[in-house]
């Protein structure tokens, strides 16, 4: 699983193999082999794919996108957007697929906030954006077991992460959450180890913070630019048929609506190679 948050500022940083916080970017026409979600706090953005979906999101609502075999997609601020003052703050999750769903057909989805269970105590609003958690189930089509939470909370109180999955972790977007006496402001992000109980509790300030989990993969995982796969040879393939651009009778389509450029494979990007998921 990935973790990227985006917003005005550009910030990176690898946390581990299977979680990374990076920089979003507006996307042009490119390939990708996973599954993900984009969720906004704040500004507005215009999504396409080669499924021939066109979707504005807005704060609260939840774009779900399954590459399974193979799909395209751009996500830019539009027009009207971009005519207007505007900022732009959001956090956007790969997942890889199973083995066995990673040829499976590609897949859209979009829900509006108001569809999103919303889980409340004192103090306390959660957003459940994916999957299972404290008896509440999210609208979006999963295809493995995880639980992904959008979590507000007042100074001085607390929240209890799920304890039932094994990967758990917990990304802070604002403010600050203490964690066994620890403190960690904005910008951090902690990985759990599998069975301890885990409460987070709000800074002085409040805190928002994503948390979020699941089984983990039974399998080995090779990531190359926005392919991933189990298969290095299955990336390869799909590396050459990115670099031969037949987008009417090759395997990959570009956006319609936006299918006047693409992002190309670049000499030096063309020399590395994938990497492992432990």
């Amino acid at each position: 699983m990935f973790l990227v948050c985006f917003n005005d500022t550009e910030a990176s940083g690898l946390l581990r193999p299977e979680w990374d916080i990076g920089h979003f970017w507006q996307n042009e026409g490119r390939p990708t082999r996973y599954q993900d979600t984009a969720y906004l706090y704040e500004g507005e953005f215009e999504h396409r794919d080669s499924l021939g979906t066109h979707q504005m999101i807005y704060p609260g609502e939840v774009n779900w996108m399954t590459a399974g075999k193979g799909v395209t997609h751009s996500e830019r601020t539009s027009d009207a957007t971009r005519a207007k003052q505007n900022k732009l703050f959001g956090i956007q999750t790969w997942l890889a697929l199973p083995s066995d769903k990673e040829e499976m057909e590609p897949d859209f989805e979009h829900h509006k906030e108001g569809a999103l269970p919303l889980i409340t105590d004192t103090g306390t609003r959660a957003h459940l954006i994916l999957g299972t958690a404290y008896g509440e189930t999210s609208p979006v089509t999963m295809q493995s077991e995880t639980f992904y939470l959008d979590v507000v909370l007042e100074a001085g109180k607390s929240f209890p992460l799920p304890d039932d999955q094994e990967d758990r972790g917990v990304y802070v977007s604002e403010g600050s959450v203490e964690i066994a006496g620890d403190l960690f402001e904005k910008g951090r992000m902690m990985v759990f180890r599998p069975g301890d109980k885990m409460t987070l509790k709000a800074g002085p300030k409040g805190a928002r913070f994503m948390a979020l989990g699941g089984a983990t993969l039974n399998e080995k995982r090779y990531l190359w630019w926005n392919f991933v796969s189990s298969s290095k040879d299955r990336i390869e393939q799909a590396k050459e048929d990115w670099k031969a651009g037949d987008w009417e009778n090759g395997p990959f389509k570009l956006p319609p609506g936006d299918d006047a450029e693409f992002i190309p494979i670049t000499p030096e990007l063309d020399r590395t190679k994938p990497k492992d998921w432990p």
